[in-house]
């Protein structure tokens, strides 16, 4: 159990900074976390984009996931765009894996391979 003293000398707010990073304890504006974070996930990557379909923890509902895209966090998001437009259904991205609503692997593996990437349909 941490003593009074450590738990005093955790600083939360900063007049100077204002609000500061729990992690890193910079000011929010200079906060790199998000950015370490990424580079760590595309590090750890094979170069291979695998897409799947799952219904788990979905009520049945089957959705197109696509995992291994090495690029960050903000080109991720313009693929889902991309994506998303092209087979004419909702999706989203968390934790640098796309979900798009439905069964689309071909369409998607399609598109991706186009866009240069190495594809590979995984799972059920």
């Amino acid at each position: 159990m941490a003593s009074l003293s450590d738990q005093l000398s955790r600083l939360v707010y900063s007049t100077e900074k204002g609000d500061l990073c729990p992690a890193c304890g910079e000011a929010r504006a200079q906060c790199v976390c998000a950015e370490l974070a990424d580079q760590q996930r595309m590090a750890s990557l094979d170069g291979i984009v695998r897409i799947r379909r799952e219904t788990s923890g979905r009520k049945g509902k089957g959705v197109t996931t696509i995992s291994g895209v090495a690029q960050p966090e903000a080109e991720l998001k313009a693929l889902l765009k991309r994506l998303k437009k092209s087979c004419g259904t909702g999706g989203s991205l968390s934790e640098g894996v796309i979900e798009i609503q439905g069964d689309h692997r071909d369409k998607i593996k399609a598109m991706l391979e186009k866009e240069g990437y190495q594809v590979k349909l995984a799972g059920g």
